[in-house]
């Protein structure tokens, strides 16, 4: 019972938030203002969504801000020399895959810590996309570009339509592949999948690969909406990643986590963030806000795993 409580929380919590929100400001519950949340949220979703098969298996992925930045750079790149859309939103996935793999096979090849790892590459795909581009933004794109991420199908934001995809296919990995299973074995117990005969070198950098094509996305999304290719994008996104899946249930120690969770997680945040806009909050107590939030979801995940351990 209070396993099943655990994992309605975030639901709660992101009811009683707009509730909250609802109340406070009439600027709230407007269809501009909700349309808005969604799309700026979209991007942190999608990276979150890449995220959660990386801490489920009991990894972590602090790259992911570069790897936004490097893949939307390469994506706006193509654009500006005249590649076709499609092309150029190959090159931005097919760069995040690309970053995501090296990781993969950084820390299984040479069993170097996924932190220790993706803080190095994050200086590393960071400081490409800087001396790539000098520096400078890219601008000069063509209109057209725009409808991924600011456009609308049917009254609904592209971007969220592309997000509720990208959710369910990750949804379907997790539960139904034997890529999600063996995610799951290898962050319950890493030394019990080996032993049962799990190719975990394989998966682990599966599972990175595929956290670097939904951000990969995500950066494209990002290059739309703002309409340039910033190589200084991403900053502090991977922050909020990890908070949307610690938030939606995952548990940084792995085995645990779910789609559905770290997507309620991620709004979460993005309503956190717009509340405190329409409030008149300072900005920098966001930060300070998904801080706190991110001790207590971990903390109170800590206090469930110690009461079960001595029960």
């Amino acid at each position: 019972m209070q396993a099943k409580i655990q994992r309605l929380l975030p639901f709660f919590t992101l009811a009683l938030l707009f509730v909250a929100l609802t109340i406070a400001t009439p600027h709230f519950l407007t269809k501009v203002n909700l349309s808005s949340v969604a799309r700026q949220t979209a991007v942190i979703n999608m990276m979150a969504l890449g995220m959660t098969p990386v801490i489920i298996s009991g990894g972590i992925d602090i790259s992911v801000g570069s790897i936004l930045a490097i893949a939307g750079l390469f994506g706006a790149m193509a654009i500006k020399s005249g590649q076709p859309i499609p092309v150029a939103l190959a090159i931005g996935i097919g760069t995040g895959f690309l970053c995501g793999t090296l990781n993969g096979l950084f820390i299984t090849q040479l069993r170097i810590s996924p932190f220790i790892v993706t803080l190095g590459t994050l200086g590393i795909y960071r400081g490409i996309a800087l001396v790539v581009s000098k520096g400078l933004p890219v601008h000069e794109i063509p209109a057209s570009f725009s409808y991924l991420g600011a456009g609308t199908l049917l009254g609904i934001p592209v971007s969220l339509w592309t997000l509720a995809a990208c959710a369910i296919l990750m949804h379907f990995v997790l539960e139904n592949t034997k890529l999600g299973r063996y995610t799951f074995a290898i962050g319950s117990n890493e030394s019990a999948a080996y032993y049962a005969g799990v190719p975990i070198k394989f998966h682990l950098t599966s599972v990175y690969a595929i956290t670097g094509i939904l951000t990969g996305l995500a950066g494209m999304i990002e290059a739309s909406r703002l309409m340039t290719g910033q190589p200084t994008a991403g900053q502090g996104y991977e922050l909020q990643a990890i908070a949307a899946v610690v938030i939606g249930g995952g548990s940084l120690r792995g085995g645990e986590g779910s789609v559905a969770g770290t997507l309620v997680g991620a709004f979460i945040i993005g309503l956190l963030s717009n509340g405190s806009d329409l409030l008149g909050v300072n900005p920098y107590w966001q930060q300070v806000i998904i801080g706190a939030v991110i001790i207590a979801a971990v903390g109170f995940d800590e206090l469930r795993k110690r009461k079960l351990s001595t029960a």
